[in-house]
This record gives structure tokens, C-alpha cells and sequence, in this order.
């Protein structure tokens, strides 16, 4: 089975292009060096040349910050870019996993999302990502749409790292009343590797079981590592940023995934040997 990735530099390509060749898949790397997916005849030339079975969709602007502050590229990227390889998907007759967000969700419920619960993105980073789903339900007969949340992983910039480098600070902030599911980037891989084999077509929630918020964490980080922090609880309003955060975005995910505490354990193991 031949699979071609998409960002397959960024964070969780890094780890999928291994996890998959591990598992026998022949695998076609791409990055903006040799794919933009903005370009809709270079995508379908690409496709039709290396004629993959599955493409996965990694490549994405995911700055949510700056995607609401360059609405213009997020959306070039995310759902253009995101509709160019729909388009050349369905006209090579090639099967398409794109990765998704909680942030399609607006937050309001207080019990877990469903993958059938209608989205409703506050911000622009989710609308970019949503409009990425509708694209590919509108050209693709073959799909699947894997929404992810609060992923982190070895290969970049991500909120245990961020928290590590800053557990020396005498006082340490971070909000408690946005609540969401960390999820590793190996977990997310082994995800779709299940829903590849599976073969059901549609919507599915690949994240850490579990939920918390980003104080509990950060807690629950240095909890594991054994640093004593002087950490403190806060709210939004105190951290304002530039894109409003759904209070809740926890999403069932049917145990696709482990209790994110024991994830991120073995993350943190595994840091330790690098």
C-alpha cells in the first residue's frame, strides 16, 4: 500500500512517515519543497505521477494566533490547499485522510463531541480547517477526516515543551477554564493507522481519552518530571490572545486512544533516552 504525506517536516508527519513504514506502508514523503499544495496543477501532477493509494493530509497552518491575524494565508493554505487535494484526490481516484481540529467546535456543549455534532469554529484557524472537511465531503467519495486536539510531539514546538522551558520561572500561569484532550503524536499515528486498516469512510475523533485543562496539564507534567513549580491557576481573561479557545473542545474518541496521563508518560520516558 503506497501512502503519500503531506507536511510530512512538520510535527506529526515526522513521526507518521516512521510509524507507517514501520507497518509496511510505503511511504511518499512530501513538504512545501517539493508539494504547495495551494498549486492545484502541481498537486495533480505529483498525485498523478507517484499514483499513491491514500494521501494523508497532514500539511496545515496551524498558528492559531496568526491565523487569525493572516486570515488570508490560513486560508489559502488550510482550505484551498486542503480543496486542491480533494480535487486531485477524486479525479485520480485516490482514498484521503485529513487531519482536523477540536477548534471546528464552538466549545458550548459540557458533555463530549461526537464526530456527528455540527461544528460551529470561533475562531479562524477552526473555520479554515472546517471549510477543509466540507471540501473534501463535497469532491470525495473516499475519505477520512480525523479531528485531533491538543497534540504534542518530539519533532516540534508544543505545550510540554513550552512548559519544561518554563518550569524555572519563579511564578507560573496558565488557564484553567479551557478544557480539552492532550493527545501524543504517536497516539494520533497509531490512530490512523487503525482507521487506515478499518476501511470504514468518514468522521472519526483520534485524541487522548480523558479530559483536562491546560493547568491541569502543565500539573500533571511537572507532576510526572518531579519539578516543583510555583504554578498557578488563571483564566482567559487574564491570557488574552489574539483567536478566542472553544471552554470545552473534549471530543469522544471510543478509546481509539489511551488515558493521556499514561501517554504522556511514556512521551516523557522517551525524552529522557534522547
Amino acid at each position: 500500500m503506497k501512502v503519500l504525506i503531506t507536511g510530512s517536516k512538520g510535527m506529526l508527519g515526522q513521526d507518521l512517515c516512521p510509524t507507517l513504514m514501520d507497518e509496511g506502508y510505503e511511504v511518499v514523503e512530501t513538504d512545501i519543497d517539493n508539494l504547495d499544495i495551494t498549486d492545484f496543477d502541481m498537486v495533480d501532477k505529483v498525485l498523478s505521477k507517484e499514483k499513491p493509494d491514500i494521501v494523508v493530509h497532514c500539511a496545515a497552518f496551524t498558528n492559531v494566533d496568526k491565523a487569525e491575524e493572516d486570515k488570508k494565508t490560513a486560508e489559502l493554505i488550510n482550505s484551498k490547499g486542503t480543496e486542491n487535494i480533494a480535487k486531485a484526490c477524486a479525479k485520480n481516484d485516490i482514498e484521503l485522510l485529513y487531519i482536523s481540529t477540536d477548534y471546528v467546535f464552538d466549545g458550548a456543549k459540557t458533555t463530549p463531541y461526537i464526530p456527528n455534532d455540527k461544528p460551529n469554529p470561533i475562531n479562524n484557524y477552526g473555520l479554515t480547517k472546517y471549510l477543509g472537511e466540507v471540501a473534501i465531503k463535497k469532491h470525495c467519495s473516499k475519505y477520512y477526516i480525523v479531528r485531533t486536539s491538543w497534540l504534542y510531539g518530539h519533532h516540534g514546538k508544543n505545550f510540554v515543551e513550552t512548559m519544561i522551558t518554563l518550569a524555572k520561572n519563579s511564578e507560573l500561569k496558565v488557564v484553567d477554564d479551557q478544557t480539552g484532550c492532550p493527545t501524543w503524536t504517536i497516539e494520533l499515528c497509531n490512530g490512523i493507522i487503525e482507521i487506515l486498516n478499518n476501511k470504514n469512510y468518514g468522521t472519526f475523533h483520534v485524541c487522548g481519552s480523558g479530559q483536562t485543562s491546560w493547568y491541569g496539564f502543565a500539573k500533571e507534567i511537572f507532576k510526572q518530571m518531579k519539578l516543583e513549580v510555583n504554578l498557578k491557576p488563571c483564566t482567559t481573561a487574564d491570557f488574552p490572545r489574539p483567536a478566542k479557545r472553544p471552554k470545552y473542545s473534549v471530543m469522544e474518541n471510543n478509546k481509539i486512544c489511551r488515558d493521556w496521563k499514561k501517554a504522556l508518560k511514556d512521551y516523557l520516558n522517551l525524552r529522557l533516552e534522547e
